[in-house]
């Protein structure tokens, strides 16, 4: 990969979440039905497509989170399901983290099933970040998505793969986050991650673990350079 890397510990940059939102929208076209991820860049993304809607781009939603479900209606884009629409013609979301190989670290949002539901039924699976996210090696902590009362045997197995574990506590409330579908999140620090397809096995294989936030099929990613041009990177 050619792109060259950026402090990833500076603060990220607004105009260039906005450009590589706005610069992915517009790959969608009339009659597609369209993965709408959540967080700040893809937030960019989501307007920018309620102005095309406006104008009088023909498409279907499928939002992965109640935060793209409130600003795709907001924005006035018509939306659909999974259960309506199995097949998403593109899905656009962003990350936590991607590194030289395009494997990606998700759920910093909490979102991270519904999301790899939806990239997963998606024909094209396009990702948003600004430089800052680029890396040659994963190290960001993997997001779990876990089931409650499997909270402590899901910590024991991420121990036993060498992962620290931390239950990620909500801000604006007491105790822990919980995620659109009702459970808890483990934040799973691994170190510098050389292997992401094998880790990747491990966390699907343990009990209790709905989903994790390590995800393999980017066909795209799309990097906002701090020129707010855009970087594309290919698998």
């Amino acid at each position: 990969m050619s792109i060259q890397m950026k402090d990833r510990t500076e603060k990220s940059n607004t105009g260039e979440k906005k450009a590589v939102g706005e610069s992915a929208a517009d790959l969608v076209r009339d009659k597609m039905v369209v993965g709408l991820g959540t967080g700040s860049t893809t937030a960019f993304a989501i307007k920018s497509l309620g102005h095309r809607v406006k104008q009088g781009l023909d498409i279907r939603g499928v939002p992965t989170s109640y935060q793209s479900q409130m600003l795709a209606i907001e924005h006035g884009i018509p939306l659909t399901s999974l259960a309506q629409d199995p097949v998403v013609d593109i899905a656009i979301d962003g990350a936590d983290q991607v590194d030289a190989n395009l494997c990606v670290i998700k759920g910093g949002g909490a979102a991270h099933t519904n999301e790899k539901i939806i990239a997963a039924s998606a024909r094209r699976f396009v990702v948003l970040v600004d430089l800052t996210k680029v890396v040659e090696v994963l190290d960001h902590y993997v997001p779990l998505e876990v089931m409650p009362q499997a909270l402590e045997l899901v910590k024991c197995q991420v121990r036993e793969l060498k992962g620290k574990p931390v239950l990620r506590m909500a801000v604006h409330k007491d105790g822990p986050v919980i995620t659109d579908n009702g459970n808890f999140v483990v934040d799973a620090d691994f170190g510098k991650i050389n292997d992401p397809e094998q880790l990747a096995r491990e966390l699907s294989g343990c009990t209790g673990v709905v989903e994790h936030g390590i995800f393999l099929n980017a066909n795209e990613v799309y990097v906002g350079r701090p020129d707010c041009e855009i970087e594309i990177l290919k698998a």
